[in-house]
């Protein structure tokens, strides 16, 4: 059991809304502010375990769970890509409107540190794989105005703007072509708007594209370090160097394919490969470029973490790794909240 204050938490990814969208249940705003035994996220676990906040992702799922002829998952319509994201995007604003002040979308820094202050999970309008999002760029800039401030471009499947790198284990992220003529497009637009780009789930011509375009901090929300894990999904060490060097930032994902150095489905990982992550992530790229980005709700986590709850398990044990409660601090939540008050510009 802790001993030490809950030290909060800012994570970089989690697919609640996916979850509750797509579960038979109704009244899913209800579910989520009052707790259900499910999953890994609702209001009532994120408190008990010092969750404050973070990027809530809108994700479409592939009409097939069958992978196709050259080993990529199938893409959605744009149509029914569009429906979903709003439908996702609705839910996100009901939850808010009947929280009670409990739960805040934010636009800015200012808004996160404010709901943080005042107790308030303070959620981030995310997308993950922009399908939804046509070669004209039109729902850009109607959703940024719904207060989407955050999105990566693809998830491991191609679309119209890039190549998503395909789930691999023992394989380099370089895996397909990079961006097209219209992610170009995407990217500057990303920069206009000042919206946050993702790079987790990128495959390596793209991430080396967008680190040429973009005027932004570099960051992947939750993805790990190659050296550790060789998944295709994590990041190499240049990569890495490349996050360092303007400033931004790697989530810690938590799925246990991600983190296991054999890439092996392991419920039981320990907490000491989290560690292990996150020390030749911090050694690499420093203490203010590494963070949290859990995939709650979108992959399979530890049962040493188990849900929002056992957060407080993760912090001990970086305490007891030999990490000083000003480095906790950061990888916790101030890098997140650095990084996005950069890219945001407030």
């Amino acid at each position: 059991m802790t001993t030490a204050p809950i030290t909060p938490v800012f994570d970089g990814h989690n697919d609640v809304l996916l979850r509750l969208w797509t579960s038979a249940e109704p009244n899913p705003e209800a579910r989520f502010i009052n707790g259900e035994p499910v999953g890994h996220i609702d209001l009532p676990r994120s408190k008990t375990g010092g969750l404050a906040g973070g990027l809530c992702a809108i994700y479409v799922p592939s009409p097939s769970k069958e992978l196709n002829a050259e080993g990529n998952f199938e893409t959605p319509a744009h149509s029914d890509a569009l429906n979903t994201t709003l439908a996702m995007a609705a839910l996100l604003t009901r939850i808010e409107m009947a929280a009670n002040g409990g739960f805040r979308v934010c636009r800015t820094a200012s808004d996160i540190r404010q709901s943080m202050a005042d107790g308030a999970f303070a959620a981030v309008f995310h997308i993950e794989g922009v399908e939804a999002i046509s070669d004209g760029l039109d729902e850009l800039y109607v959703m940024h105005q719904a207060g989407l401030r955050s999105l990566g471009p693809v998830w491991s499947r191609p679309n119209i703007f890039a190549y998503g790198v395909p789930f691999r284990f023992n394989s380099s992220p370089d895996i397909g072509p990079g961006l097209t003529d219209a992610g170009k497009r995407l990217i500057k637009a990303c920069n206009e708007l000042k919206v946050m780009i993702d790079l987790s789930h990128m495959n390596e011509k793209g991430f080396w594209d967008i680190a040429k375009l973009s005027d932004a901090p570099l960051v992947a929300s939750h993805s790990n370090a190659h050296g550790v894990c060789p998944h295709s999904r994590n990041l190499t060490d240049k990569q890495m160097d490349a996050i360092r060097d303007t400033g931004g930032l790697a989530g810690l994902n938590f799925g246990v394919s991600f983190l296991h150095s054999e890439g092996v489905r392991d419920l039981n990982l320990p907490l000491s490969e989290m560690i292990r992550h996150i020390d030749y992530m911090v050694e690499r790229m420093g203490i203010d470029h590494v963070a949290l980005g859990s995939d709650f709700d979108g992959t399979a986590i530890s049962t040493e973490i188990g849900d929002a709850t056992g957060l407080p398990k993760l912090i001990d044990a970086l305490r007891a790794h030999g990490y000083d409660q000003e480095s906790i601090n950061k990888i916790a939540h101030d890098n997140w909240i650095r990084v996005l008050e950069r890219t945001w510009g407030a």
